[in-house]
């Protein structure tokens, strides 16, 4: 950090901005500004703020998407957003979205001050220090799978090997890739994730590698993409697989060449960064198949890091359900102190389709319905806690054709129950669910032609 802290304030109203220049500098701030969305981006790629400050309507785009992308783009970036006083929906929505706060207009520089002040002692506390209260940089488990992985890390966090880590959705892909940009020599500098199936398709190469002014329609300004953000540091590709084979061309050459032209642009751009990527496929069966091209896989699979699914790991839900445990006790203000020996009976038998994530979501869920000190069988959702009911055990199969047969129907009902819940809505049910779409996708059309 500077000894001046450095604000981003996104305003499309000029008078504004200047207002907040006389303000913010008595305040002992140094302020980039920026009126629309598309600049506020390129200036996060020049600077990197501690706080951004921005308005929830903007000339080009709603603030929210904006909250979106820079919380993408810097996962720990405080972003403070101002709202008119009957913009309470939007508000809430903003938080939701990950805003460190949000203020009303009218503004008083005294609120401005102390919001201000808040969001930067949020900044701070997590630049000094990223090591949690247990574990491995967040990764909570004893058992020899999980020892593994936390060996792995430790073996080539500092050297420059671009590593693929693999693992079903759940599992802590991106947990592992921030704890390998944290041990290695490019820690000070960007950590920048891309979740290559949430960003459409024909959106995803300007987020890449950028774009030039009049490249395609409403490229009012020329705009750097998330590769020169990294500069300098890592760069991580969630689900890799989920890239077209055009870009997969695209992506090889930069891996090769450390290069690349923006969209639009003839400037060849120069570019150092390491490369981390994941994925939840078989990325050997995709290249079989032709979706993935061999020579990118070879090139972004120097190192493979495997995560274990939870079901993998009943030694470790323990640690896991009490970790999160004091974590969501702690954040809601309840005074819940531990799990019923029954109701961690049930966490141990579950299968744990959404691994961490669902049990993550599960333990929150918990703890908020809890009306005693003790999370009970009650308090658990009710596919945690009616699972014996509605997956019987066949005895009368080999183990392995067993516990197949036994995951299958569980996963039938769960997904099947949860759809019916939200009434048939993927994205909800998927929320829920702690997976994403494809997901869900997946398991309806695999059990279509189940019997």
């Amino acid at each position: 950090m500077s000894q001046r802290p450095l604000v981003l304030v996104v305003d499309g109203d000029r008078d504004t901005l200047k207002a907040y220049v006389q303000v913010l500098s008595q305040l002992g701030w140094e302020l980039l500004a920026a009126t629309d969305r598309e600049e506020a981006l390129a200036r996060l790629s020049e600077a990197r703020p501690d706080v951004v400050l921005t308005e929830l309507h903007l000339p080009d785009k709603d603030g929210i998407a904006l909250i979106r992308e820079l919380r993408r783009m810097d996962p720990e970036l405080p972003v403070v957003a101002i709202a008119t006083s009957v913009s309470i929906p939007l508000a809430v929505q903003a938080i939701r979205e990950g805003a460190f706060e949000c203020i009303p207009k009218p503004l008083t520089s005294e609120r401005l001050r102390l919001v201000l002040e808040q969001a930067l002692e949020r900044r701070r506390s997590a630049g000094e220090s990223r090591q949690p209260e247990e574990g491995f940089d967040g990764i909570v488990g004893k058992s020899p799978e999980i020892c593994k992985v936390i060996e792995m890390i430790r073996k080539v966090a500092e050297t420059e090997a671009n590593v693929l880590i693999v693992g079903e959705s759940g599992t802590g892909k991106e947990l592992v890739a921030r704890s390998l940009h944290r041990r290695s020599m490019r820690a000070d500098k960007p950590f920048v994730p891309v979740d290559c199936a949430s960003i459409p398709e024909h959106l995803l190469e300007s987020e890449l590698f950028g774009h030039e002014k009049g490249a395609f329609t409403n490229a009012h300004i020329s705009r750097p993409g998330l590769f020169e953000y990294a500069d300098g540091g890592t760069l991580f590709l969630d689900e890799v697989s989920q890239l077209s084979l055009p870009l997969q061309a695209k992506l090889l050459r930069v891996l090769q060449e450390r290069q690349f032209r923006r969209v639009g642009g003839r400037k060849l751009i120069s570019v150092d960064i390491r490369v981390l990527s994941a994925t939840n496929r078989d990325l050997k069966r995709e290249v079989v198949e032709g979706r993935f091209r061999e020579d990118l896989y070879y090139r972004l699979n120097v190192i493979t890091i495997a995560l274990p699914p939870l079901r993998e790991r009943e030694g470790d839900i323990p640690l896991l359900a009490d970790h999160f445990l004091q974590k969501f006790s702690t954040v809601n203000n309840k005074l819940v102190k531990g799990i019923s020996d029954e109701t961690m009976e049930m966490l141990k038998r579950y299968p744990w389709p959404g691994n961490v994530r669902e049990l993550h979501n599960v333990i929150e869920h918990s703890v908020l319905l809890a009306e005693g000190e003790v999370i009970t069988p009650d308090d658990l959702p009710s596919e945690v806690r009616g699972l014996e009911a509605s997956c019987p055990v066949r005895e009368d199969l080999p183990y392995r054709e067993a516990k197949k047969a036994w995951m299958h129907r569980f996963e039938r009902e769960y997904f099947l129950a949860l759809l019916r819940r939200h009434n048939g809505n993927i994205s909800q049910a998927a929320r829920t669910a702690g997976v994403s779409r494809k997901t869900i996708q997946r398991f309806l059309k695999a059990y279509r032609s189940r019997p």
